[in-house]
């Protein structure tokens, strides 16, 4: 499985992005689909995943804010990020995971909230 992410920037805070994620490769393998993402100094942690039966979680920071949606017909996950804040800069990761419990990860890609 092949992931590219795209969609990231430079946004003010209270802006929105959408980061999409495009996968490839053996497609009817995936089970999960989700975000991450890993700022300066910390540690990677969870935004938001999505299941193949549409069920979704969140980390209590983001929700309200962020929604992660899937498009099966294109392979491809999003995540729309809205009311975005200082906090969201990070650099934000696609993650799939298969059936069989492997995991792949995209090359990641910068959001950057300015105050």
């Amino acid at each position: 499985v092949q992931l590219v992410e795209s969609g990231g920037g430079l946004v003010q805070a209270g802006g929105s992005l959408r980061l999409s994620c495009a996968a490839s490769g053996s497609i009817s393998s995936i089970s999960a689909m989700g975000w991450y993402r890993q700022a300066p100094g910390k540690q990677r942690e969870l935004v938001a995943d999505i299941t193949s039966f549409g069920s979704t979680r969140y980390v209590d920071s983001v929700k309200g804010r962020f929604t992660i949606s899937r498009d099966t017909a294109r392979n491809t996950v999003y995540l729309q990020m809205n009311s975005l804040k200082p906090d969201d800069t990070a650099v934000y990761y696609c993650k799939t995971v298969t059936w069989s419990s492997r995991t792949y990860w995209g090359q990641g890609t910068q959001v950057t909230v300015s105050s």
